[in-house]
């Protein structure tokens, strides 16, 4: 079968997302199927708008020789008019791959209003759905109703490798010592950094350390809040802005911490708490959003309300004085994480539903 995928930029592009995406495609080739990438330039969201109205970007895709069109739900700005003129030209189905949506966010009520009207107008215009959570498809069918052709397909686990075994995960836990925090995702406000440290700045400083791992030039105004906010609570000594770092280094500061705590206003699902657990990390997360499908409350990880400081200084400093508590969770988390499907097995489960395509096209 030939299947297009509709992105924004490369596939190397660093977010959960694009590596859902990045595994998919090259299970797909694996399986002997050519997938085109269809690349649209990155852009801000007004000018994503202007591509409805591209005639060069509607004859290219009325003219692809593709069996199957998959669009990322990202692009749905730049799709949410033109699709209706392609489904007139075009002699394929469109699916989309839904990791969350951008009217699920925290921001003001008339965007996401805005959001709302432009990512249903969207979804209106596709033949089937892939989601990435249960959360993710009821966002959905909150806006468009039931989806009769979808799959949930989880992100899959081992794409950080972690060697470490349920002795080596106790004996880290019980160490003497700071409690040792990683943050992981990209410098932007919906990750909740802000929150983490204000909730940290009410702890003995001399009781845990943080160390942040992600892209620090996505959002610079928000990096430079961050700096600030160190500054004035203090607490320079005690965090360690690491910027990105590539697979392997990642997984080591996966190996060497306690706890993953990315208090994140809303994901879609999350996968970088999967990735904390393969390395036996509780995981603290928001209570908005799909991180309830991997977290057990109390059990493998904790559960915030967003935007609420207290509760994380609360769970953080629970754990910082009593490590039996910390070890149990930490072993509860690996085998969470061990219940996941692997990323060939989500992969091949997409590649199923899309060869009812070739049978059943529409």
């Amino acid at each position: 079968m030939r299947v297009g995928l509709m992105i924004y930029g490369g596939l190397d592009s660093i977010s959960g997302g694009y590596l859902y995406d990045r595994m998919l495609v090259e299970y797909l080739r694996r399986q002997g199927w050519p997938v085109e990438i269809i690349s649209l330039p990155w852009c801000n969201y007004g000018v994503h708008l202007s591509h409805n109205l591209s005639r060069a970007l509607l004859e290219r895709l009325g003219q692809a020789s593709l069996d199957l069109l998959v669009q990322d739900e990202l692009n749905h700005p730049s799709l949410f008019w033109l699709n209706r003129q392609l489904r007139k030209r075009a002699g394929y189905p469109i699916l989309t791959i839904v990791h969350h949506l951008r009217c699920s966010e925290a921001r003001p009520a008339w965007q996401n209003r805005l959001y709302r009207w432009l990512e249903r107008s969207y979804l209106g215009t596709v033949d089937g759905f892939i989601f990435n959570s249960q959360t993710t498809r009821a966002s959905v069918e909150d806006l468009v109703g039931p989806a009769a052709r979808a799959i949930v397909a989880y992100p899959g686990r081992g794409q950080l490798q972690s060697n470490l075994t349920p002795a080596q995960i106790t004996r880290r836990a019980q160490q003497p010592g700071p409690l040792r925090l990683l943050f992981v995702g990209n410098l932007i406000p919906r990750k909740g950094l802000h929150l983490l440290l204000q909730g940290l700045s009410s702890l003995p400083r001399d009781s845990w350390c943080l160390e942040v791992v992600g892209r620090l030039e996505v959002d610079p105004p928000y990096v430079r809040g961050i700096r600030h906010q160190l500054a004035a609570l203090g607490l320079a000594d005690q965090v360690t802005l690491a910027g990105y770092l590539p697979d392997d280094e990642l997984a080591a500061r996966l190996a060497e911490s306690h706890v993953l705590a990315v208090p994140s206003s809303y994901e879609g699902f999350g996968i970088v708490y999967l990735e904390g657990m393969g390395a036996g990390l509780p995981a603290i997360a928001s209570t908005a959003g799909a991180a309830h499908e991997m977290i057990d409350h109390g059990q493998n990880g904790f559960l915030v309300p967003p935007a609420d400081p207290a509760p994380l200084a609360r769970h953080i400093g629970a754990l910082i004085e009593d490590r039996e508590r910390l070890a149990h969770m930490s072993l509860a988390a690996y085998q969470r994480y061990r219940s996941f499907p692997t990323w060939s097995q989500s992969s091949d489960r997409i590649y199923r539903f899309l060869q009812t395509w070739q049978s059943n096209p529409l």
